[in-house]
């Protein structure tokens, strides 16, 4: 689960009424991961903007949404191995 800020901003823009907003974003968060090299911009940036722009077309929406899911089943896999690790050493 995204926490509450991210929640919020992601719910308004994945709403069908944000298409014009969430289009010229995400394009621009992949041109800007296009240039990655110059300082500020990042490689981060491209999957970010994939994610914006793939709301509105539905394979790449289903593609994404598979990969968010297994980035949440590695993530909350990871969280639980730490947690165990955490409590073993700490009684």
């Amino acid at each position: 689960m995204l926490p509450h800020t991210f929640r919020r901003s992601y719910e308004w823009l994945i709403r069908p009424q944000a298409k014009w907003v969430r289009l010229p974003v995400g394009g621009a968060l992949m041109l800007g991961g296009v240039f990655s090299f110059l300082p500020v911009l990042g490689i981060w940036m491209l999957p970010l903007g994939a994610i914006l722009v793939g709301e509105d077309i539905p394979p790449v929406r289903r593609a994404t949404l598979h990969g968010l899911g297994w980035v949440q089943q590695k993530w909350d896999n990871w969280q639980a191995r730490r947690k165990t690790r955490n409590s073993k050493t700490n009684p």
